[in-house]
Parts: structure tokens; C-alpha cells; sequence
């Protein structure tokens, strides 16, 4: 059937239909999903660890060592005989718990320094400030294989140490976002008002610098779970027998050669999910840009 409008023949048109390419921000859409996925799924697995049908991580089967994958062990087992998937499993809870507690510990304490100092200004900034380039001037992993070996290894101080670490950084960030809104004007109609500095400072800023420190907390996770890899690589991170990615690595160094899935399965997990927190948090703060516009 040619169909037709006032006379002009359609199908004398030799008009070529192309199909709709994705657009960059299609795809960028599609790998922050894919990103966010990963890390659920990571998280789940790790806070559902206890109830899946796993062997202990720390059960040894001196038959099966260095065995690729079977119906006993999905993933093979390490030089130890031990079940590689449940060392990653538990791994992913001692990595994820390590890498989100500290930064809520630097976001806490660097994010109100911040925010204090960009308000009120003054002796206060500039005590701030001093401080925060003192702590940035020591080596990152320098200072937290000092602190590390002073305090002992431990879950609970590792977390601590790279807590005081991510302080600096999320301090900088709540100091330059505060400062960026500190004089609009709907914190001079506050202020106008007689709104108090508490009340500024939770009602008017808060709610404006939320979204950037958290884009920027999504990063800090996932350079705390590479310092914490790192650590646990040069034996002072978690004290074995707990599994955790970066002692699986350094474990699995030793048998490259037999069974080179032992360290190249931890180093992918920790590839996946340092490269998701990367994803989703670049994404955040490109939203939170203010040269795009989008605030």
C-alpha cells in the first residue's frame, strides 16, 4: 500500500532510517546502574554471609590446597586448603566495613571542621587550615603503617587510623563548599531574620554541601579499601586467620605459579569494587559541579 499526502507519493522517497545510536549520556547512565549493582551486590553478600550455604573461611582442607574449582569449593581452594569463595565473601565484610566506617568517621569530623571554618572565617580558618596542610604534608601510608604498628592490628584501629586520615581531604572539600554558599542570598535573608549560626549552619548549609561530601565520600571509600588492601599486602592490616582481599593477595603471592586464581580472584574483587565506588561517586560530584549548572 503507498500512501500519500496531497498527491506526493511516499515511496518515491529513498529515505534510509538509521537506528538511534546511545549517547554518552545513555551510557553513562548504564555504567553508574552497573556500578551500583556491583556494590549491592557486594554488600549483600557480605552482610548476608553468616546465612549463605558457605564453609567456614577459616576451615582448612589439606586434600583440596591450591584444587581448582569443584562441587566442594566453587571457586577452588588456597595453598592452605581453605574455600576461596568464602574467604572473598568474608573478605568483602571485613574490606567494605573497614572502607565505609572510616570515611563516616573523617566525614563527621573533617566534614564539621569544614563547614566551620568556611562560616565564621577568620583565626578559626586559618588554625583550620594550618592543621589540615600539617596532617596532608605526612605520606598517607607512611603515617598509617606508624600508627598501625603503634597501636596494633586490629579491625577496630585500622579503622581509626584511616579515619584520621580521611579527615584532611573531607575537610577541604565541607571548607570549599561551605564557602561557595556562605554568601548567597538566602543565607543573608537567614541571617537578616535573625536565624542563629546553629541554625545556618543545619537548616541553610547543611542541606547545600550534602550531596558534594558524599560524592566525595563514595571516593574516600574506595582509596580506604585500597590503603587497607595495601596494609593487609605488607602484613599490617587484619591479623590472620580473618580473611580480608589484601591478605588474600599477599597469601596468594607465594603460589602465582600453581594457582594463580588464589591472588588474582581477591585482586579482581578489589579492582570491581574499588572501580564501582569510583563510578558512582564521579558521577555524584559531576552533578554537584557548579561550573555544569546543575546547582
Amino acid at each position: 500500500m503507498v500512501y500519500s499526502i496531497r498527491g506526493f507519493d511516499l515511496a518515491a522517497l529513498d529515505v534510509e532510517v538509521e537506528p538511534i545510536a546511545a549517547t554518552p549520556a545513555s551510557r553513562g547512565r548504564l555504567v553508574f546502574w552497573l556500578a551500583v549493582a556491583w556494590i549491592a551486590i557486594v554488600a549483600s553478600a557480605a552482610i548476608a554471609a553468616d546465612w549463605l550455604p558457605l564453609t567456614s573461611p577459616t576451615d582448612m582442607d589439606l586434600l583440596a590446597r591450591r584444587a581448582g574449582p569443584s562441587a566442594d569449593h566453587w571457586l577452588g581452594a588456597d595453598a592452605l586448603g581453605r574455600d576461596l569463595l568464602s574467604r572473598l565473601v568474608f573478605g568483602a565484610r571485613i574490606s567494605l566495613s573497614v572502607g565505609l566506617i572510616a570515611p563516616v568517621l573523617g566525614l563527621i569530623v573533617g566534614g564539621g571542621l569544614g563547614m566551620l571554618a568556611g562560616y565564621f572565617r577568620g583565626r578559626f580558618e586559618t588554625l583550620v587550615v594550618g592543621g589540615i596542610d600539617v596532617l596532608l604534608a605526612f605520606p598517607p601510608l607512611v603515617l598509617a603503617l606508624a600508627i598501625t604498628t603503634y597501636l596494633g592490628q586490629s579491625v577496630l584501629n585500622i579503622t581509626i587510623t584511616l579515619g584520621i586520615l580521611s579527615i584532611p581531604a573531607l575537610t577541604r572539600v565541607a571548607r570549599a563548599a561551605t564557602l561557595t554558599f556562605a554568601e548567597r542570598e538566602f543565607v543573608t535573608a537567614a541571617r537578616a531574620l535573625g536565624a542563629g549560626h546553629g541554625r545556618i549552619l543545619m537548616r541553610e548549609l547543611l542541606p547545600n554541601i550534602a550531596l558534594p561530601l558524599i560524592a566525595f565520600f563514595l571516593l574516600a571509600v574506595a582509596v580506604i579499601i585500597v590503603v587497607e588492601g595495601a596494609l593487609s599486602f605488607l602484613g599490617l592490616g587484619i591479623p590472620p586467620p580473618a580473611p580480608s582481599w589484601g591478605g588474600m593477595i599477599a597469601e596468594g603471592r607465594d603460589s602465582l605459579d600453581a594457582a594463580p586464581a588464589i591472588a588474582f580472584l581477591p585482586a579482581g574483587a578489589m579492582f570491581l569494587t574499588v572501580l564501582a565506588f569510583n563510578m558512582v561517586g564521579d558521577r555524584l560530584r559531576a552533578l554537584t559541579d557548579p561550573r555544569q549548572g546543575v546547582l
